[in-house]
């Protein structure tokens, strides 16, 4: 019998180790959890899920799976509906040097709803930034000076009037949740975020990976939008769960 008992618990730890590993903290900041937006709650983020704001017809294609961007006008598409608490994963790849977007938690409607009477270019709300690292390098070659105040790598901040305490390590200026890892691959390559929005805090996991977030977002509710900003960019695999 006991032997029975010894069986059935270490058959639990080997199930249930995953879990373990995807949870644990590490020495550093991070933990793993690569999350492939697959299993119960999770489904497809599709082009009808989407509506235009302030950019061009012709600015966002829909192509089965993939999305791709011209960069041009700089601009959101925004989500039909509101998400409160939530999971997201999506791929990304930027197609030239020192291409710039991003995705956009929790994008206020005040703000949308001035974009979309042509007024600014981008809202108000969590931006996660998808930066291509020839960025930083054109930055410092055209102003000669050091890129102190954002990185390549996963920067999640506050945008226009939204609030956010952003989790260490911090930008100089204090706005900007820095990535604790350099995990973000070259222009071409596939990106993988995964990025959980729960209760007013945003995290997210770069290639399987936690690196930056911010907690006490105010407001915590709004739209999930995706960023035109000059450069051609694709995007695919953009799957959602809302949770309670």
């Amino acid at each position: 019998m006991k032997n029975l008992q010894l069986r059935l618990v270490l058959a639990c730890v080997v199930a249930c180790f995953p879990l373990f590993h995807a949870l644990a903290q590490g020495s550093g900041n991070s933990s793993k959890a690569f999350v492939d937006g697959q299993g119960t709650g999770w489904r497809d983020v599709v082009k009808a899920d989407f509506t235009h704001v302030n950019c061009e017809p012709s600015t966002w294609t829909w192509t089965n799976e993939m999305i791709h961007c011209t960069g041009q006008p700089v601009g959101v598409i925004r989500t039909l509906k509101e998400f409160t608490n939530f999971e997201l994963v999506v791929q990304w790849r930027h197609l030239r040097s020192a291409g710039n977007s991003g995705v956009f938690v929790w994008a206020t409607p005040d703000s949308i709803k001035a974009l979309e009477q042509g007024k600014g270019r981008l809202p108000t709300g969590v931006e996660v930034q998808v930066l291509d690292h020839g960025y930083k390098e054109q930055y410092e070659k055209d102003g000669k000076n050091k890129a102190t105040w954002f990185t390549t790598n996963g920067d999640v901040f506050p945008t226009g009037t939204t609030k956010l305490k952003p989790f260490a390590p911090i930008s100089p200026d204090g706005s900007r949740s820095f990535p604790s890892k350099n995990l973000s691959k070259g222009v071409g390559e596939w990106n993988h975020y995964y990025v959980r929005a729960i209760n007013g805090e945003v995290r997210l996991w770069v290639n399987g990976e936690e690196v930056s977030g911010g907690t006490g977002a105010q407001p915590a509710k709004g739209y999930l939008c995706l960023e035109s900003e000059g450069s051609p960019i694709d995007f695919k695999n953009l799957r959602i769960r809302e949770l309670p």
